[in-house]
């Protein structure tokens, strides 16, 4: 079956916060993770049949999604996982603030790497919790931690490593030996590990695949949450569906003990898309793969011959995290603003000299945008 990625679908007066953001301004929104493809023919159908039956009831346990994971995890990754140690969740920044609440205590502290999601800095100041942040090096045209200079940064009162793979921003895929790494720093300290990996599917540079970090060996599993999702993948974010898995029992306990009362459970709507998408959206992804790696490439070419900017081709995700040191320009992405382009502000993840760039978007649309990146650097160099 072909798919149509090049399909314009007007979302401005729709629900869209990412099309809401600027109104009827003249700004092209290229910020929030969604992207602007139609999903699945196989997730809109299977939510067409459940609306036909008409009864939205509280929802039993989800089998059938259960089933659909557990079968994913093991031909995908080689990771043998059991149904109890899943634990469904409207979304996985609420499993990033159940970590933060459920595994530090008031006094204790949270480690994360810098530039990072806004999520993660925000769950430790929203618990009132501490938050070292670990700086991100770009070596080799890859965004990776030093590890080596967080020893110094540590005061011991640190609980939870919270680790996002494949990165975002940056788009890092982390190879076995930086994960490897990564379990030797959350040994030494005794870190509950909390890996974000909702990008996991969206592997662009071939020949690299995703190794969940639970996976390394049977110490990483045991202390660590992993975050998945199929949100991002297959464009269903409106629809929170996402998992934490939770080899630990112990770990698994404090963790929905935390949630108990205050999470509520997934929807039946999410429930059906996300088993959908999973269990029959794989031909759908290789072909948004396909044409995600054009965008990355295209766009990665014409920002690098830009005079100010610079940009890593991501090795996952649909999210460009762009240098931008433009003379006299303190803030890029307000300039850029000005300029008709919406992106994510760099100082939301860290560091206030970068924006990022949503190309999880039609080829005429990332057209329009260069264009408009174009204008402003020129005018910005005037």
């Amino acid at each position: 079956m072909a798919f149509n990625f090049d399909q314009w679908i007007d979302r401005h007066h729709s629900d869209s916060l990412k099309w809401q953001k600027y109104g009827d301004r003249d700004i092209l929104p290229l910020w929030v993770a969604d992207t602007d493809f139609r999903s699945p023919p196989a997730v809109i159908e299977a939510l067409q049949q459940r609306v036909e039956h008409g009864v939205f009831g509280y929802g039993a346990e989800p089998n059938a999604l259960i089933d659909v994971v557990i079968e994913r995890m093991a031909t995908r990754y080689n990771w043998r996982i059991e149904a109890d140690w899943l634990v469904l969740l409207p979304g996985v920044v609420a499993g990033l603030n159940l970590c933060v609440r459920a595994f530090t205590s008031p006094g204790e502290g949270t480690v994360a790497p810098t530039p990072i999601y806004p999520p993660f800095r925000l769950a430790a100041k929203w618990a009132d919790r501490s938050q070292i942040n670990l700086q991100m090096r770009l070596k080799n045209a890859r965004w990776t931690m030093d590890l080596a200079a967080a020893e110094m940064q540590l005061t011991g009162n640190e609980k939870l490593l919270m680790l996002c793979n494949p990165q975002n921003p940056g788009g890092t895929v982390y190879r076995r030996d930086e994960l490897a790494a990564q379990l030797r720093f959350a040994q030494q300290h005794d870190l509950i590990v909390c890996s974000d990996e909702i990008h996991c599917d969206l592997i662009l540079e071939p020949g690299l695949q995703h190794i969940p970090f639970a996976t390394l060996d049977e110490d990483a599993g045991q202390r660590s949450i992993t975050l998945i999702s199929p949100s991002k993948t297959f464009n269903i974010a409106g629809l929170g569906a996402s998992l934490a898995i939770i080899p630990n029992k112990a770990l698994r306990q404090r963790f929905n003990d935390t949630r108990r009362g205050i999470v509520p459970s997934v929807d039946i709507l999410a429930i059906t898309a996300a088993t959908a998408a999973w269990r029959d959206g794989q031909s759908w992804l290789d072909a948004q793969l396909d044409y995600l790696r054009r965008n990355r490439d295209w766009l990665c070419a014409q920002v690098n011959a830009l005079p100010g900017l610079n940009v890593a081709p991501p090795e996952a995700t649909y999210l460009a995290w762009i240098s931008a040191r433009l003379p006299d320009i303190p803030s890029p992405a307000l300039w850029f603003e000005q300029h008709g382009l919406g992106f994510s502000p760099g100082r939301d993840f860290g560091d206030d000299g970068f924006v990022r760039f949503n190309f999880g978007c039609t080829r005429a649309t990332l057209e329009e945008a260069v264009m408009r990146l174009e204008r402003a650097v020129a005018a910005a160099n005037a």
